[in-house]
Parts: C-alpha cells; structure tokens; sequence
C-alpha cells in the first residue's frame, strides 16, 4: 500500500472540502482555529498526542499572505499545502502540552516535528508565549490534539524571509 500525501482537491472542489470537513468535537472551535489552522489540524493523526501552536486566520493572512478565497484555487492550492505543511512543522510538538504545564515566568523549551526549537513561557496575564508569539486562545483539543491559537506565525528566520513581501515589486 502506496502511503504519501492525500490527493488534493482544487478549485471549488477544494473551498467546499474545507468547509466540510469532519472535525468532531473540535467543530465548535472552527471559528476561532480557522480553515487554514484546522488544515494543519487535519496533517495529524487524531490519536496520538500532540501540540499545535496554530496561527490565528488573521495572522495566516498579515504574515504568510494566505486568504480563503485566493489561497484554494487551483493554481495556488500546492501552494497553499506546502505553506501550511511547513508552517505545521515548526508549530507542533509531539506531546500534550495544556496552559497549565507551562509554569508562570520560567521558559522551557522543546523541539517542534521540523526539529526546530520551540522556547515557551507564560505571562503573568496566562497568555503563552512562543518565541515572542503571543497567544489569543488556549487549551483547545481535538482528540489528543492541544491547540493553542497563536497572534502571529511561529517560524525560522528562513522561512520568514522567503515569505515576507518583497517591497521592491511596485518599483
């Protein structure tokens, strides 16, 4: 049996896939995880522990340029996969890690799927902060999936650079 990654729907095809989606108990949540974090979501195993610092719709849009409705066309949504792909593997952990196992004022650290190191504090607000990404929701779950929603995208400076604007187009 051929494993690999699953086929791709495009065009409308895609966008109403998305909007389908089965998300169980995390159907509550889509509002506030978004289609783009509910796709990175979905790359993991439901049974198995794990945790996504998820960037907020809002941030997938100001910092990675990625909007529903251009981002599933069929000419961007390999794109698209990719982005988020990589984005999920900075952003995941291979555990559960709720709000309440970061201590208040002290930094632990751990490596995401990609390897690259995750460093993780808590304000004395209860907001969690993941290399200076701020959290705007916590603790949600789907399955053994903790999802926190992030204001901002969790990334190395590599990648950072390859998505920021390039301010030189207009000239």
């Amino acid at each position: 049996m051929r494993r690999g990654l699953p086929e791709v729907p495009s065009g409308k095809d895609a966008v109403r896939s998305q909007q389908t989606a089965k998300v169980g108990r995390f159907s509550e949540n889509r509002h506030l995880v978004g289609t783009f974090g509910e796709m990175m979501v979905e790359m993991l195993p439901q049974d198995l522990a794990f945790t996504v610092f998820v960037p907020s719709e809002k941030a997938f849009g100001r910092d990675l340029r990625l909007n529903v409705k251009e981002s599933f066309v069929a000419e961007n949504i390999n794109n698209t996969y990719a982005i988020v792909s990589r984005v999920l593997g900075f952003s995941a952990v291979p555990r559960a890690l709720t709000s309440d196992m970061v201590p208040v004022g002290k930094e632990i650290s751990h490596d995401s799927l990609s390897g690259f190191t995750l460093y993780i504090s808590k304000a004395v607000y209860g907001k969690i902060i993941v290399n200076g990404v701020r959290s705007e929701s916590l603790d949600r779950r789907k399955g053994e999936i903790v999802v926190h929603i992030m204001d901002g995208v969790v990334m190395d400076a590599d990648f950072k650079q390859s998505v920021q604007p390039d301010y030189d187009e207009g000239r």
